[in-house]
């Protein structure tokens, strides 16, 4: 670390070059295991400054996409009645907020040959650590040996029944922030018409406007969503 100022928020670091995460010693289940440790060591040290609550911000990127003019009337009605039942029943880790960086995609974990770093924290703030944990399950533990060693591990314990259901719901309120992130950018796309379906027609190349429909069925279903780009 050559440099760091906390008051303007600038960290400069060495150049890390990075290596493919397919490389990690081990394995996808060593990865994972490592993955976890480096989560547990986030979620359990300093506490930020309180940002926006995450359920907020994703409740006004799903208030874009339906205003986007993306689908048909109707369309995403479910949608928007399942995420306000998610707003009256959401259950945070019993804990309090805890650091989290909400964006912890395969795309922002570095494998420098000796260890994993995590990079771009613009999405950090104090929140619910089960977010972190919905989306690894969703991308490098989709497996589900892979899911419960990556739990067993962060937890250092069995999960039980009731942090297996808030996590059902972390998962689903990740899945409709990864809705909004893809169906934002396909927005700014040109199209012919409104789209009145979720259907993918099987082998449609995964463009953020399919991507993101498969994310938004699979925050209403639990269906298994394809990784993050």
């Amino acid at each position: 670390m050559y440099h760091l100022d906390d008051t303007a928020g600038v960290l400069i670091t060495d150049f890390i070059e990075a290596r493919p995460l397919e490389l990690y010693p081990g394995g996808r289940a060593a990865l994972v295991l490592a993955v976890s440790v480096l989560l547990r060591r986030l979620h359990d040290g300093p506490v930020p400054p309180a940002f926006v609550p995450y359920i907020d911000i994703v409740d006004r990127l799903f208030a874009h996409v339906r205003r986007s003019g993306l689908f048909a009337a109707g369309v995403l009605d479910r949608h928007a009645e399942r995420l306000q039942w998610l707003r009256a029943n959401y259950e945070v880790f019993p804990d309090g907020a805890r650091a989290c960086h909400n964006d912890s995609l395969p795309s922002n974990l570095l494998f420098d040959g000796r260890r994993l770093w995590l990079i771009d924290w613009e999405s950090a703030y104090p929140g619910d650590p089960l977010i972190d944990i919905a989306i690894q399950l969703d991308n490098l533990a989709s497996a589900p040996e892979l899911g419960e060693l990556l739990l067993r591990s962060w937890l250092g314990r069995e999960p039980d029944t009731a942090l297996r259901a808030r996590l059902a719901q972390a998962r689903a309120l990740n899945r409709l922030y990864y809705a909004g992130v893809l169906l934002s950018a396909a927005a700014t796309q040109p199209r012919l018409a409104a789209d009145s379906s979720l259907t993918v027609p099987a082998g449609a190349a995964l463009s953020p406007h399919n991507r993101g429909k498969l994310y938004l069925q699979g925050f209403l279903t639990g269906a298994q969503v394809p990784p993050m780009p």
